[in-house]
């Protein structure tokens, strides 16, 4: 009797979406038993939920290093490749992307699964078309068929993140490179969902439902995304060609650029690729474009070998194992990998050779040599982990204290922190879910496994909730979705207060005419939502354009902020500036730009109203400037009259005397009442109008000058001041008289009081009580009555009094002065202060 033909074995090779791996699902389904193995937990999960649904919870298991869901009536086994439980003998066996076997740090593991795993009445290899040659070397019973894509994948060109179509995924080579793509889609289009190979499948779900919902339009990704997560993406970028492969950066191969590019497309569907660079290292050549458009790819001469099974009698009998080269030529020595690195390390201490005994000590060791270095430490502290993990599994009852364990994953326990710090702690919390499903590491294994499995939950809930904070902008991805749609279908409303809102999204705030964005905006998405905004303003903007045409007088104000340019302000927000015009009475009114939203004939309405308001305004509060520069522009009146109304208008109201001296003293009769008409008192040692000093009219000649100068307003004097420190008072408005500076019409004042009470030169005791009462100080009043042209008289003992220091008798209450009269000739030669107090005195007993 002829022996029992062996088990078929199938190579089913082709490119990406060709359903091979749903053909081996529905393979599986229909053996009595079976098992597939997978090159990502991620896909292994995502599996395991297909088969419980069509076949039950209780009869179909999950193997992976961190996870392990396994009934007692489990018949069909989704794992991990490194997890495949090879010794169980099943109707079905299949092994997904074996052309992994090339990959330098876990292909040994794929070559041990592809010539040792075998179903007892089927098994199936899947993979690339590149694998046809090792498949046919190294299983040469294997029927080989290949499965043409079900749709066309095309090269779209290099195209900007800002260009991308929807339903596009970005794929890049490192978290941190993911992590920049990610923020630079969210700040463009809203939001990115995130997936890469070290998420939880908790994480990786809720990630991809959100992508798969279409919350967002684009997911970032690492190069996990081609190893079979099945998404509905129209279009592939790209962000690099280069990667770390664990030793060096080095440029992608053309099978794994198809075996990412080709994720894009969906049974039908065609799908495109591309990358965000047409130039330099990122972008495609034609030949690696030409090749993954027709699926041509170079084949796999070889892989990459280890003992899968390797002698445990003893510690160097298992090392000589795992370093021993292979025979057939298709296969090569594997790298040192990281278990067997940390193996030699603990090799080499004696206590390690000490407490391993036999072959089940080996085993034990070469176990705990084999816990993945999930957080990327590095050897030396894995191997430092690994030693400890060793020496509690090989002391007492080789259980790991519960202490020890349950103080790290309290300590993981903790959701707060940004995306990588929560990312780092799901890392090290899979080693602890590794450690609790090995059976006789753990005294209570499944009480351990739920409190792992807990913490990685909250953990991976955590990261969802951080990745969607840092990465997705809801309000942002709204807006996106409608602006480029039909603008006029926006729900965009905005409150009694200002607040605009779509969708119960907050936008910002529309003060007066201008859209202010929310403050949580980040600089990136403010043009986002200015753009957004616009769309659906125009009609609220139109309507407060016409209340501010229409506006009361005292609807619109003057606003004199200090350091300021003069603005003008309707209903809480400025509408306009006033710049220098023709005249000071006469500034150029300039709209504020938040105006130009509106359309003309609403700007010039709006500028109507306000010069008129501005008119009526300047002809309240300071009519007589108007009068003063109607005569200073007076082509019939004498030349000294419109020098003095010039001057006057120059100052706003205001002029030394001294300077105008000459044009005084040469005004005629009429000149002088027509100067008082206007408001005009021609004081001892200023010219000034008295209303132009009451605070309204005050305010507003600073607004003026402030306009004619295009300066900023200065500090205003408090209401009502007379006397304030030198320098601060208003320009023209105050007289400097040493540390003090007094009001021009109190000067006046003062001056006229010591001419009331002199006899021609006899020497006076002038009435101080004016000045006291106004602030003045006694050494400045004497400094006043001598500009006033008034001397000191001798005081008691023949010593002059009011010397240049102010502090002599002259700034005593019992001072006597006496009017000097004008001086000689001579004497207004020598000095020009003598010479301009002669000039003083001499209008001054002119003007009484």
């Amino acid at each position: 009797m002829s022996p029992p033909a062996p088990p078929p074995v199938t190579a089913v090779l082709g490119p990406t979406n060709t359903g091979k791996t749903h053909l081996a699902i529905e393979r599986l389904c229909a053996h009595a038993s079976g098992m597939i193995g997978f090159p990502l937990r991620l896909l292994a999960r995502e599996v395991y939920d297909r088969v419980v649904k069509i076949k039950g919870a209780h009869q179909v298991a999950l193997i992976t290093g961190e996870e392990r869901i396994v009934p007692p009536a489990a018949r069909w086994f989704l794992c991990t490749a490194e997890s495949m439980p090879t010794e169980r003998d099943l109707s079905f066996v299949a092994l997904d992307e074996a052309q992994l076997g090339a990959d330098a740090e876990r292909g040994h593991v794929f070559t041990d699964r592809l010539l040792r795993a075998r179903g007892r009445d089927e098994t199936m290899i899947l993979g690339s078309e590149a694998l046809r040659p090792v498949v046919k070397a190294l299983v040469p019973d294997a029927h080989i068929t290949n499965r043409p894509r079900f749709s066309t994948l095309s090269y779209a060109g290099a195209r900007k993140l800002s260009r991308l179509p929807k339903r596009s995924v970005i794929v890049a080579f490192s978290a941190e490179e993911v992590y920049a793509v990610a923020e630079m889609i969210r700040r463009l289009r809203g939001g990115a969902a995130v997936v890469m190979g070290a998420l939880s499948p908790r994480t990786r779900n809720a990630q991809v439902a959100m992508f798969q919902a279409g919350e967002v339009d684009y997911l970032v990704a690492t190069d996990a995304i081609g190893m079979g997560l099945n998404m509905d993406v129209a279009h592939v970028a790209f962000a690099s060609l280069r990667k770390f492969d664990g030793h060096r950066q080095r440029r992608l191969t053309i099978a794994e650029m198809a075996q990412i590019a080709g994720r894009a497309g969906r049974h039908q569907r065609d799908g495109t690729f591309g990358a965000l660079s047409d130039e330099g290292p990122g972008a495609f050549t034609p030949e690696e474009v030409a090749a993954i458009e027709a699926h041509r790819f170079p084949p796999l001469q070889s892989l990459y070998w280890r003992q899968g099974a390797p002698d445990l009698s003893s510690i160097d009998a298992l090392i000589a194992d795992l370093e021993a080269k292979p025979v057939d030529p298709v296969l090569r020595a594997a790298p040192e990998a990281t278990d067997l690195a940390v193996l030699k390390r603990l090799a080499g201490e004696e206590w390690v050779r000490a407490r391993v005994r036999g072959p089940r000590g080996v085993a034990r060791l070469w176990a705990a040599c084999g816990v993945p270095d999930f957080r990327k430490l590095g050897l030396d502290p894995h191997y430092r982990f690994v030693a400890r993990l060793f020496g509690h599994l090989s002391e007492k009852a080789g259980h790991i204290p519960h202490e020890w364990f349950a103080g790290e994953l309290a300590r993981l326990d903790t959701m707060t922190g940004d995306v990588e710090t929560i990312a780092g702690r799901i890392a090290a919390v899979r080693s602890w879910a590794y450690i609790a499903h090995r059976a006789d590491w753990m005294a209570e294994p499944p009480h351990w496994a739920e409190r792992t499995r807990a913490v990685e939950e909250r953990l991976s809930d955590a990261l969802h909730a951080s990745l969607r904070q840092r990465f997705v902008d809801t309000r942002t991805t709204m807006l996106m979705r409608q602006i480029g749609a039909d603008a006029a279908a926006l729900p965009v409303a905005i409150a009694a207060d200002g607040a605009v809102m779509v969708d119960d999204h907050a936008l910002g705030r529309l003060e007066g005419f201008r859209f202010i964005v929310a403050p949580d905006a980040r600089a990136a998405d403010k043009r986002l939502l200015l753009a957004a905004a616009e769309k659906r303003l125009g009609a609220e903007r139109a309507r407060r354009a016409a209340a501010l045409a229409g506006a009361s007088d005292e609807a619109i104000m003057l606003v004199d902020a200090p350091g300021a340019l003069p603005l003008l302000g309707w209903a809480g927000t400025v509408i306009a500036a006033l710049h220098p015009g023709p005249s000071l009475v006469r500034p150029q009114i300039a709209l504020d730009r938040a105006l130009d939203c509106l359309t003309k004939p609403d700007v010039e309405r709006i500028r109507a109203r306000l010069e008129l308001w501005l008119a009526t305004q300047l002809a309240r509060h300071v009519a007589p400037l108007e009068a003063l520069a109607v005569i200073a522009r007076d082509p019939g009146a004498p030349a000294p009259l419109r020098v003095v109304a010039a001057a006057l208008d120059a100052g706003a109201g205001m002029a030394a005397r001294l300077p105008l001296a000459d044009s005084v003293a040469a005004l005629a009769g009429p000149d002088r009442r027509r100067l008082r008409r206007a408001g005009v008192v021609l004081g001892t040692l200023d010219l000034f109008v008295p209303a132009l000093l009451k605070p309204g009219a005050a305010r507003w000649r600073a607004a003026l000058q402030a306009a004619r100068h295009d300066q900023p307003l200065a500090t205003p004097v408090p209401p009502g001041a007379t006397v304030v420190a030198r320098g601060q008072g208003m320009a023209g408005a105050y007289r400097d008289i040493g540390s003090q500076s007094v009001r021009v019409d109190l000067v006046e004042r003062i001056a006229r009081a010591a001419h009331d009470v002199r006899r021609g030169g006899q020497p006076f005791a002038p009435d101080m009580a004016l000045a006291t009462s106004i602030g003045l100080t006694a050494p400045n009043f004497a400094r006043l009555m001598m500009q006033l042209g008034f001397r000191a008289m001798p005081g008691v003992g023949g010593r002059a009094a009011g010397g240049t220091s102010g502090d002599g008798e002259a700034g005593n209450a019992g001072a006597r002065w006496a009017w000097r009269g004008p001086p000689s000739p001579v004497k207004r030669a020598a000095t020009e202060p003598r010479g301009a107090f002669a000039r003083l005195a001499a209008l001054v007993v002119r003007d009484g």
